[in-house]
């Protein structure tokens, strides 16, 4: 995997953060989501290196290889204000002062509070398979409930790690023919770590208790997303199903938007790495056929 990439570690206030870096040309970050690790855009970002970018694939600290602080009761430390601080430093330790970025489930969170808190250093970003997490929540039904379930569970004290970390394999299935050899080894390899299981889990308890405020905060004063925003969503997942077409949520968050589906299950980058790829480098690159201020919608195909 990532021929050509170097590995670093980077310790950044009360986080150690791996990533995988290569490429030449202007910056672009890839955020992965639960429960993967950086890894899972092996197939991705060397298609985006080849259309000349620098590309830096972080593990979310908590995730990965990637470490946080001693949870504490109000998840602070694993909020995605506090992750999305370590991308910024990360890239600035790369001499990256500002970048794109792109997010995929819990990645995407992480990169909408960047975008956010740090509107200086994004020069566009794209939210994958996604919605800011008040607006799923101002949104539940039994429909929501039942298949999102996991959120609620994860959120509980103590109960999930004792549940999860009992049989690891088990709870976390994943396939190494679709996923590749090496990504799923070392996926399988973190989800079989506590430490790991207890820092996903902070990350969905951060992400009804502090991050939901933050976002909360956002929305009260007005602040959205001030670069232009790319919106892709996975037509095999159940996004769209839920809540119609995306971008008509979206548009509250991000008035430069546009985007599309893509035909695939939920680990887009996996699944359907070239159709991921080409997307998101049209856009970055300024190419793509969907750049258009009104946040009018392309073909969902």
């Amino acid at each position: 995997m990532f021929e050509g990439f170097e590995i670093s570690r980077f310790e950044v206030e009360d986080a150690s953060i791996f990533a995988r870096h290569g490429g030449e040309g202007p910056p672009v970050v890839l955020l992965h989501g639960h429960p993967r690790t950086s890894a899972t855009w092996h197939r991705v970002a060397p298609l985006l290196v080849r259309r000349g970018f620098t590309v830096v694939c972080p593990d979310l600290r908590g995730y990965g290889r990637s470490r946080g602080p001693v949870p504490t009761a109000d998840h602070t430390g694993y909020s995605k204000r506090a992750v999305a601080a370590d991308v910024v430093a990360v890239m600035r330790r790369l001499g990256h002062s500002r970048f794109a970025l792109a997010g995929h489930d819990r990645g995407s969170s992480v990169a909408l509070r960047l975008a956010l808190d740090h509107p200086d250093a994004v020069s566009k970003v794209a939210l994958i398979d996604s919605l800011p997490v008040t607006e799923h929540l101002s949104r539940i039904t039994p429909e929501f409930a039942t298949q999102w379930w996991h959120w609620f569970f994860f959120a509980q004290p103590d109960v999930p790690e004792r549940v999860i970390n009992a049989d690891p394999d088990s709870w976390y299935s994943g396939d190494p023919r679709s996923m590749g050899e090496e990504n799923h080894a070392e996926w399988r390899e973190a989800t079989r770590n506590p430490d790991v299981v207890r820092g996903m889990l902070e990350d969905y308890r951060a992400g009804l208790t502090v991050d939901r405020r933050h976002e909360e905060e956002d929305r009260a004063a007005g602040v959205q997303i001030r670069c232009p925003a790319l919106v892709l969503w996975s037509l095999r997942d159940d996004l769209e199903d839920l809540y119609g077409d995306p971008l008509k949520i979206w548009r509250a968050w991000a008035p430069d938007l546009r985007g599309h589906g893509i035909d695939s299950g939920h680990h887009v980058a996996e699944q359907a790495p070239e159709t991921l790829a080409s997307s998101l480098g049209d856009f970055f690159a300024g190419e793509d056929a969907d750049e258009r201020p009104d946040g009018h919608s392309g073909a969902a195909d």
